[in-house]
């Protein structure tokens, strides 16, 4: 009663329901999929169907307490070691408690619950797998063996742009200035758990940028442009557009991203460069861009990171060889040439 009152006296009071948490998130799915790329609303599905629902789906929504949460998480990464299966990461563990915390703020915002219990619960803290880059030497080798598949050009741009793999394969020819040697990145490309391919853009304002291109990477641009359009004039395709997807199937499909994945490890082994995934094309591209001494802001803005905190935070392994190099520099620059050679 003293709670009741409290609330009343607060504004925070709401009338109970006979809802359930699982009957709450089926709506909050429907409602909220029009807000969020298909791919996003995809994933909050499958947490909630997969994870949530069998867990707590039963709980009324009203009832739902931080305890309730914190168990889920709990038994969420414990599992694997008590039941002998493969228990989550803590990663896909903070993505359940993301999914929860966005539906049950919306349940605050409608009345029907007066506080969030997500806002009072501990989550696991995400274990960082360890980077995996390139030297000089696995990128040529990596290259040599990409030379003889329909994907060299694509894993050529990667490496030489640190290019999302969605970027890549939403790319179009009207995207690409080969003259300024620009690329300019506002789409990307999914694909659902149905096959169906989305186009959709950056998830952030900084996801959309325009990247400079080397030499190197215009030429094998160039000449990959050339087979494309011999190979669509032999089969008697109609003649490459400017919207035409960049990297596609001859006929002009678009590639399907799990594919593009599966033929990278491919060659990986091939090449004798096992556990290095796609994904590390793009931290290998901004090694070697912040071990050259390219400003972080730089590459920040090549790679399409929300802030530079991001980019630090994410590449800091690279630091000690940044601050040696820097204080080396200001040896350089503030010594004379005879006090440096007789340190």
């Amino acid at each position: 009663m003293a709670e009741l009152i409290h609330q009343i006296d607060n504004g925070t009071f709401t009338k109970s329901s006979r809802q359930t948490v699982g009957q709450y998130l089926d709506q909050w799915l429907k409602d909220h999929k029009v807000n969020v790329a298909p791919n996003t609303a995809q994933t909050y599905a499958w947490f909630v169907e997969k994870h949530i629902k069998p867990a707590i789906g039963h709980v009324l929504l009203y009832t739902l307490k931080p305890e309730h949460l914190q168990r889920l998480y709990s038994e969420k990464i414990t599992s694997g070691s008590l039941k002998g299966k493969g228990g989550l990461g803590s990663r896909s563990v903070r993505y359940i408690h993301a999914t929860l915390h966005k539906a049950l703020k919306s349940a605050v915002n409608q009345g029907k619950i007066a506080r969030n219990p997500a806002d009072a619960v501990d989550i696991p803290k995400v274990t960082r797998r360890e980077m995996q880059t390139m030297d000089e030497t696995d990128l040529h080798i990596f290259l040599e063996y990409a030379k003889s598949t329909p994907y060299y050009a694509l894993f050529y741009m990667d490496l030489f742009t640190g290019m999302r793999r969605s970027e890549l394969l939403a790319l179009r020819w009207c995207d690409l200035d080969l003259l300024l040697c620009q690329a300019s990145v506002t789409r990307t490309l999914h694909q659902l758990h149905n096959r169906e391919i989305i186009i959709g853009q950056p998830k952030t304002a900084k996801g959309r940028r325009l990247i400079a291109l080397s030499p190197s990477t215009v030429a094998v641009l160039r000449e990959y442009q050339a087979k494309q359009k011999e190979q669509r004039q032999v089969l008697g395709i109609p003649p490459l557009q400017e919207n035409d997807l960049v990297f596609s199937h001859p006929d002009g499909k678009a590639l399907l991203p799990d594919s593009i994945t599966h033929a990278w490890r491919r060659l990986a082994r091939q090449a004798g460069l096992r556990g290095i995934r796609l994904h590390d094309a793009r931290h290998t591209h901004a090694s070697f861009m912040l071990k050259a001494g390219t400003h972080p802001k730089i590459v920040q803005e090549r790679l399409g990171h929300a802030s530079i905190q991001v980019t630090l935070d994410t590449y800091s392994h690279v630091a000690p060889g940044l601050q040696q190099s820097a204080a080396n520099r200001f040896d350089e620059i503030v010594l004379p040439v005879k006090a440096r050679s007789e340190n």
